[in-house]
């Protein structure tokens, strides 16, 4: 499998207009195998519209993109069994259960007995700390951080090799956050998963990302954070020299852990 590609996701001359605007002009990313990299950048710098444009739910003007060593085209079949996505507002059908909601698309993609299904989903809900009882409740049942996490056993419940993730940590309390961060890591560890994850959240970048990628003047800049706060652009030193980054780095230097546990149920 090694030799397939040489990355994951591979990005080339990318340009996303919109009438005279300009949002991404050539821009260039590789996205490793393995990695957790995360994608920061300032209003209007096209962060959606860069998933958006990987996912093939919007037509860039210009480049070429290809995930797995296959090119994505606007709304054509891609490789979209071998990724999942976490959307902001996580997309949970409400006419639905939780369990129904992470059965859905293995129903859509299988042939499985009505049975499979049913275990496999529950597997999913479980892995991501979840209950029978949340199992068995409509979305708007749910607090805002049990919505993440039965979205999150969504986008697993085909086994994918990349996750996509859009702001997974917005609109929860610190110590939700902190456990989903951790969350997030012990998927990452345990079932060799390549993530991108759009965040404003520092905590996480510092303490959950390999590299992390900043959209600044129509293009992108990737590195490991050690170097990115160091980087003269005015837009990442401002950000990166914020107190709460700065807060954030000296504590991912002593709190990282080797490996995260996942929580058994959480808001």
């Amino acid at each position: 499998m090694a030799g397939e590609y040489e990355h994951i996701i591979s990005i080339r001359g990318l340009v996303n207009r919109f009438g005279n605007q300009v949002v991404h002009d050539q821009l260039n990313l590789d996205v490793r195998r393995d990695e957790i990299l995360g994608v920061v950048g300032g209003s209007g710098t096209g962060k959606s519209v860069l998933l958006r444009s990987i996912l093939g739910l919007h037509g860039p003007n210009a480049g070429r993109i290809e995930v797995l060593g296959q090119a994505i085209r606007y709304l054509e079949p891609g490789p979209h069994r071998q990724w999942g996505v976490l959307f902001q507002g996580g997309a949970l059908l409400s006419g639905l259960t939780v369990q129904e909601n992470v059965e859905l698309p293995i129903a859509l993609h299988s042939d499985l007995p009505v049975e499979t299904r049913r275990e496999l989903a529950v597997l999913k809900i479980f892995m991501v700390g979840l209950d029978l009882a949340a199992a068995a409740k409509y979305p708007n049942e749910l607090s805002g951080g049990m919505r993440k996490r039965a979205s999150l056993a969504r986008a697993l419940a085909l086994e994918p090799r990349i996750l996509f993730l859009d702001e997974p940590t917005a609109g929860l309390d610190p110590i939700s956050a902190t456990e989903f961060d951790e969350l997030v890591s012990y998927l990452h560890a345990n079932l060799d998963l390549t993530i991108v994850m759009i965040t404003h959240d520092v905590d996480t970048l510092f303490s959950v990302c390999d590299r992390v990628a900043v959209l600044v003047n129509k293009g992108i800049i990737v590195d490991t954070l050690d170097k990115l706060v160091k980087h003269p652009d005015p837009w990442i030193q401002q950000y990166f020299g914020d107190p709460r980054a700065v807060r954030a780095r000296q504590a991912a230097r002593h709190m990282r852990p080797e490996s995260a546990q996942p929580i058994e149920t959480g808001d």
